[in-house]
C-alpha cells in the first residue's frame, strides 16, 4: 500500500484557488477558466507564509486560510509608482483612471500598471500588485501532489 504524497519542500501541486477580499468579495478564482494553478513549493512563486499554509495537505483537501498582506501580495512599494508625461499614452490606450495597461519593459516583459491619477499633462501609475496592502482569504482544492 503506497503513501498519500503531502505536500512539503519541492513537491509539485496541482490545485484550484480563490481570492477573496475582506469584504466577501472574489478577487481571482482558477475555476472561472477550468484551469487550475501549478506550481513547485520552494520555487518562489509563492510567498513562504501561503506556501506554509499548504504544507502537511494531500489531493482532495480543501482548506481556506487567510493572510495578512505580508504574506499575501506585500504592501504596496512608494517607488513602484510612476509620474509619466500624458503624450506617453494614445487613443487606443488613453490615460483613464482605474485603467489597467500593459507597458513594455527594456528586456521586453509586460508588467500591468493601473492609472490612478491624470492631472493636466501627468499620468500616476502604479504598477504594485493590484491587491498588495490586501489582507485576502485565499479557498484551496488541491487535486494532486507529486513528492520531489
Amino acid at each position: 500500500m503506497s503513501e498519500e504524497s503531502v505536500i512539503g519542500p519541492g513537491s509539485r501541486v496541482v490545485f484550484h484557488f480563490s481570492i477573496k477580499l475582506e469584504d466577501g468579495s472574489a478577487a481571482d478564482s482558477t475555476k472561472v477558466h477550468g484551469k487550475p494553478a501549478r506550481l513547485t513549493i520552494g520555487d518562489g512563486s509563492l510567498t513562504k507564509n501561503f506556501e506554509d499554509c499548504l504544507h502537511g495537505l494531500k489531493a482532495g483537501d480543501n482548506r481556506e486560510f487567510t493572510l495578512e498582506p505580508e504574506d499575501a501580495f506585500g504592501r504596496p512599494l512608494p517607488e513602484n509608482i510612476y509620474h509619466l508625461e500624458r503624450a506617453r499614452f494614445s487613443g487606443d490606450t488613453p490615460a483613464e483612471v482605474g485603467a489597467i495597461i500593459s507597458f513594455s519593459q527594456p528586456n521586453g516583459r509586460e508588467i500591468p500598471g493601473i492609472v490612478r491619477e491624470v492631472t493636466g499633462d501627468m499620468v500616476t501609475v502604479d504598477f504594485n500588485h493590484p491587491l498588495a496592502g490586501q489582507r485576502v482569504t485565499f479557498a484551496v482544492e488541491i487535486l494532486s501532489v507529486e513528492a520531489s
